[in-house]
């Protein structure tokens, strides 16, 4: 049960000495305050009883005060009748007349904050997986309360079923919401005990990652293509990435001769938002040589590779468009160029990062460094590929069984 008293609240007196009244609610040990609007002085406040004395208007106030008391303990108590999860801050929201926010407000809100933030490719995620979500419940207002653990069940079978997503995806749209609920819990907006993800579990399913071997990747470098075509820039790009840290292609494409001081570039990491800077190995040296303009003066503000505009103002939005509609085309052309090298992988730009990882610790970069080139938050996302390393060491001892 929530308790309910009246307080004056000293550190908050004025210039004239006057203190504060409030009503204070406390519930699950958490504490919440509602100003009453009424100032006294210490002698004008009988603690013990609860009411004001030696006040001209003290018949009317101690009126006020009963009533404001009385409808405090009538909200609290239907609300816990109602719902036995039930916190302070919802109480106070509605001794105010504040309804608190529901689930639907709450994820919508977190939208709009993704978009002025400028967080596009977040946002366009988010986009994906509300929609998903406000199809399954005909676009209801939802409350926090109406998500439960056979909610969450029940969607998690939709979104197999009816839109035939993967375990992955699944677990993806889901962690979204978890993210919701337990920043609800920060912000008392629900009690801890009301978050489902307490006992729903999301599951996953281990991938294969793609990467090129040394004499693959060889194959891929060795290509004769027209230098006029879309294919020899895009093929450059990728070779670039497998010896640049793996540098994703949402930086790859946004890299400007003002990145690149001659030895290294240095990349403000979209996704991260971390400064890494990478020494250039030789080849991606010689890469950046056929991208170096002649006969003209180079103009730092310049795209690195020709798949951005120059000329062209991007604001976040456009850019983010730009971004997919050239990551699509690039990982379109992998695909043939993957054919010509007679390499039979599913070839995406990612797998130039992944080939980066594998080559860097079989030459034995430590794996703290490439962690730290590759930009990850945790060496813990870095380790997969030692595994994979540490896998293709066991098989090379199989040589013994022969």
């Amino acid at each position: 049960m929530s308790s309910i008293k009246l307080i004056l609240k000293e550190n908050k007196a004025n210039s004239d000495g006057l203190i504060p009244l409030y009503l204070r609610i406390i519930k699950n040990r958490k504490t919440k305050f509602i100003s009453l609007g009424i100032n006294l002085s210490t002698e004008q406040w009988d603690d013990k009883n609860k009411r004001v004395k030696k006040h001209p208007n003290a018949v009317r106030i101690n009126n006020l005060i009963a009533q404001k008391v009385a409808e405090a303990n009538n909200i609290a108590l239907e609300m816990e009748v109602k719902n036995k999860f039930v916190s302070s801050s919802r109480i106070k929201s509605a001794i105010n007349g504040t309804t608190s926010i529901s689930l639907s407000d709450y994820a919508n809100k977190h939208l709009d904050s993704l978009l002025v933030n400028n967080k596009i490719g977040t946002y366009a995620k988010v986009k994906t997986i509300l929609s998903k979500f406000n199809n399954y419940t005909n676009n209801a207002n939802l409350n926090f309360g109406e998500v439960d653990v056979n909610f969450l069940k029940d969607y998690q079978n939709y979104l197999k079923i009816k839109q035939g997503n993967s375990v992955n995806t699944i677990h993806s749209n889901i962690k979204f919401f978890r993210k919701l609920f337990n920043d609800a819990v920060r912000d008392e907006i629900i009690e801890p005990e009301q978050n489902p993800f307490i006992k729903f579990k999301l599951k996953t399913e281990k991938t294969t990652k793609e990467y090129l071997t040394e004499d693959e990747l060889k194959r891929i470098e060795d290509l004769v293509i027209n230098p006029q075509s879309v294919l020899f820039h895009h093929r450059n790009a990728y070779v670039f990435a497998a010896y640049t840290g793996g540098i994703r292609i949402s930086d790859l494409l946004q890299l400007k001769w003002s990145n690149f001081d001659g030895v290294n570039i240095t990349i403000n990491t979209q996704k991260t938002n971390e400064i890494v800077s990478v020494k250039l190995p030789n080849k991606s040296l010689e890469i950046l040589e056929l991208y170096k303009p002649l006969n003209m003066v180079l103009n730092s503000d310049y795209y690195i590779f020709p798949f951005l505009k120059n000329d062209f103002k991007y604001t976040p939005i456009s850019l983010f468009r730009a971004i997919s509609s050239r990551t699509a085309n690039i990982n379109s052309d992998l695909k043939d160029i993957a054919k010509i090298a007679q390499i039979n992988k599913n070839l995406s730009f990612h797998t130039s990062r992944h080939t980066w990882a594998t080559r860097a610790l079989r030459k034995g970069m430590r794996i703290e460094y490439v962690s730290k080139l590759m930009g990850h938050s945790s060496i813990i996302t870095t380790q997969i590929y030692a595994k994979i390393v540490n896998t293709e060491l066991d098989k090379a001892m199989d040589v013994f069984n022969d």
